[in-house]
Parts: C-alpha cells; sequence; structure tokens
C-alpha cells in the first residue's frame, strides 16, 4: 500500500473516530434538552432517552411528540416510542 493511501486511511478512520466522540459528548451534555429550541439538542435527548426503556420515558415520548414540530425528530420519537413500549410489554 502506498503511504498516501495510508495517509488517507488513517486520516478517514480519525476523522470518524473524532466525529463520534463529538456526537457521544453532545448525546451526554443535552440529554436533559428535549424541549430545546436547537434541533441537535433534542436529537441528542432523543438518543439518550433510547437507553432508557422505561414508563415515564414513554410519557415523556408522548408529550414530546405532541409538542414537536419537525416531521424528522417527531418521526424519530415515534419509532422510539415504539420500542420502548416493545420492551416494556
Amino acid at each position: 500500500m502506498s503511504k498516501k493511501r495510508e495517509w488517507f486511511l488513517a486520516g478517514l478512520v480519525g476523522g470518524m473516530v473524532a466525529g463520534l466522540a463529538t456526537w457521544s459528548g453532545a448525546q451526554h451534555a443535552y440529554r436533559r434538552e428535549l424541549f430545546s429550541r436547537h434541533p441537535l439538542r433534542r436529537l441528542a435527548a432523543l438518543g439518550h432517552l433510547s437507553g432508557l426503556p422505561t414508563v415515564a420515558t414513554a410519557h415523556l415520548l408522548r408529550e414530546y411528540i405532541a409538542w414537536e414540530s419537525r416531521p424528522m425528530l417527531r418521526g424519530r420519537a415515534v419509532r422510539l416510542l415504539k420500542h420502548v413500549e416493545k420492551a416494556l410489554a
């Protein structure tokens, strides 16, 4: 393998790892921001809730679905609610 290809692959992997670390940090920092005015924070909060299949999470997601105006985020919450309900059944 050539040196250029090795450097490219190392940069690609490094970028992916940095992106994953950044996203993980955002999820942790914004886990309580479900009703934030910032869509990225709401998405991170949904990601955090995906690991909490409880009755309280289901109730919170129902309220969020009624409140959310962005179709993409609402759809993510609906899918997450179905997952939580399945885990509780």
